[in-house]
């Protein structure tokens, strides 16, 4: 048996946490570089703000309206995120985790009553961390993640639901009504193929032929369909596999034309992604670098690059890899054009315990830089990312990305801790 609890309009909500006059309000959070709608509040899509929507072509309705915007608060986010999984963590030791939503296997709480179960969830959450949250629970994921949506869109079930409590009609009624496009894993596309099949809601699809949907289109959505049928196919995911790359990039918030700001921003994207290399205990084999101009604006000149060389010896060195990629921009770079994005991936990753010895590897030298990395990677966790870093990462960093409506780190950083006054 599983459930999922998914956090309501998690980053709008978020905002509105310690803000107490944005209670009722139309909020927004912006994308990178304020750019488009990524969350919004309940309030914002009762009024019809749709997602992706740029936010500049929203001026007027956000100024009939109320509507407030934040920039993207990842900080926040992944600080609540993880306060939300520590609560969770009491009810069940098998979790899996995504940023706004974790699996819970509740298979050894059969004899409990789970609504009831899943309201103490709820209420815990709200009480210790001010987050509104629904329940969804069921035989496999992929009816949680519909109980969920149940919980989320039907009042009468209080925020949540367990499939196995309803009736068979009701649940045939409930299951006809919802379209197929609000399964777990049925993008647009699928979606309108399957409609193109007759398969308009959730019932339709599980009543469909499992195997001709295989052979049609993917083994992934047979496994879907007996999923729908209470087959459980889908194991609980306890630790997240290792990324296979990592990769860095950004728009800038401005057009960037010179090497020196480029190379600040790759050595930025470098630094970031050694840490999660780190991390994952892993090393990497292979460096790309990325560059772009606007692709957007086909009246001004155009310049794409993208270079992957492969490093003499794997490392997870900030160092070493950094020299790496302003080496590549050095033979990459061009004058004369807007760039307005960069990045960098590392590719070709193993765990650090199976790297391959070469015949020319220093091992005095290697222990000296796991180590300067290990002091690193500590000092930045204790007193902030970038309290020690490359001098090529630079000091204005004026190309960095647009945040100019981001709200205080209200929960990890002294000096924007939320205060109170009294009267």
């Amino acid at each position: 048996m599983f459930a999922l609890v998914d956090c309501n309009n998690f980053y709008a909500s978020c905002e509105k946490l310690f803000d107490p006059g944005l209670r009722d309000l139309p909020i927004v959070v912006l994308s990178n570089n304020d750019g488009c709608v990524v969350a919004r509040s309940a309030e914002s899509k009762a009024l019809g703000v749709p997602m992706g929507a740029p936010w500049f072509k929203l001026q007027s309705m956000a100024k009939q309206y109320g509507i407030r915007a934040f920039s993207s608060n990842y900080a926040l986010y992944a600080d609540m995120s993880n306060r939300v999984v520590e609560v969770l963590s009491a009810y069940t030791p098998n979790l899996e985790v995504y940023i706004d939503e974790s699996f819970l296997e509740l298979s050894s709480f059969a004899d409990r009553d789970l609504v009831e179960y899943g309201q103490h969830m709820r209420q815990r959450i709200a009480q210790w961390l001010g987050l509104p949250v629904c329940v969804g629970i069921a035989p496999t994921k992929t009816l949680a993640k519909l109980a969920n949506h149940i919980a989320k869109k039907r009042a009468e079930f209080d925020g949540v639901c367990d499939l196995t409590r309803i009736d068979q009609a009701q649940r045939e009624r409930l299951l006809g009504e919802i379209e197929v496009g609000e399964v777990w894993g049925i993008g647009r596309q699928l979606q309108q193929r399957l409609q193109t099949m007759g398969i308009h809601s959730v019932r339709d699809l599980r009543d469909a032929d499992a195997a001709q949907l295989r052979q049609m289109v993917s083994v992934v959505l047979e496994r879907t369909v007996r999923e729908l049928r209470g087959i459980s196919c889908l194991s609980l995911e306890e630790v997240v596999p290792a990324k296979q790359q990592i990769m860095v990039s950004r728009s800038f918030g401005h057009y960037v034309y010179t090497e020196a700001e480029l190379a600040s921003s790759l050595s930025t994207y470098t630094a970031r992604a050694a840490e999660k290399l780190r991390k994952q205990r892993c090393v990497a084999g292979a460096l790309t670098v990325y560059l772009r101009t606007n692709p957007f604006k086909p009246e001004t000149p155009q310049y794409q690059r993208n270079v992957t060389i492969p490093l003499a010896e794997p490392t997870a060195d900030t160092v070493l890899l950094t020299r790496a990629a302003l080496k590549v921009l050095k033979h990459v770079f061009r004058a004369g054009y807007a760039y307005q994005k960069s990045g960098v991936t590392l590719s070709e990753l193993y765990p650090v315990d199976k790297r391959q010895a070469s015949l020319f590897q220093d091992e005095s030298s290697e222990q000296r830089s796991q180590q300067l990395m290990a002091t690193l990677d500590k000092i930045n966790q204790k007193f902030g990312r970038s309290t020690i870093r490359l001098c090529s990462e630079g000091q204005s960093r004026d190309w960095r990305m647009k945040r100019e409506k981001l709200s205080p780190a209200y929960t990890t950083r002294w000096d924007e801790l939320p205060s109170v006054q009294a009267k």
